[in-house]
């Protein structure tokens, strides 16, 4: 069984300048919720093997920021197809991802990722800045599917669940 993990970018800075949507970074909130959801994977063992993000600056950013707090050693690319793009976009992003990666994670953004999590699963979910779904999807051991993907939900987790929690590395006393 594969499993993907559908990552919507962290709260961006709506007044930041930016030239353009494309180039809109994360404010503070957001950096900070990137941080913590890293984290998070990485203690709950769901470190991808492979994170595809949009190439907009706030789904690129939000990835780095998760992956350097959880100490990631995860494969990352960037997938310009991402950015705008509908849940059967983002769907053909995942039938090409090689086999011999497990865990997969699409960094992007709504509506499609909030529309791939309700194709896959039924799900209705909301996708809010910097939420992570869980999926497993019913494939084998390969990516393409035999009929139509489809998967269940298996957790939906949102920063603002684990923002008081502790997240300093344990003591080695």
């Amino acid at each position: 069984m594969k499993r993907l993990l559908v990552m919507r970018h962290a709260k961006s800075d709506w007044h930041s300048g930016a030239s353009s949507d494309h180039e809109r970074p994360l404010n503070d909130r957001g950096m900070a919720a990137a941080r913590t959801m890293g984290i998070v994977l990485d203690r709950i063992g769901e470190v991808p093997d492979l994170a595809i993000t949009s190439s907009a600056v706030r789904a690129r950013t939000t990835l780095e920021v998760a992956a350097k707090a959880g100490g990631w050693r995860t494969e990352i690319t960037v997938d310009r197809s991402l950015y705008g793009t509908s849940p059967d976009g983002a769907l053909g992003v995942v039938t090409r991802t090689p086999d011999e990666i497990e865990r997969l994670m699409l960094v992007g953004h709504q509506p499609a990722w909030g529309g791939l999590v309700y194709q896959l699963t039924g799900a209705a979910t909301q996708m809010k800045t910097g939420t992570v779904a869980i999926i497993d999807l019913m494939v084998g051991t390969t990516w393409q599917p035999h009929d139509v993907l489809s998967g269940e939900l298996v957790a939906l987790l949102q920063p603002r669940h684990f923002a008081d929690l502790d997240w300093r590395p344990p003591s080695t006393e």
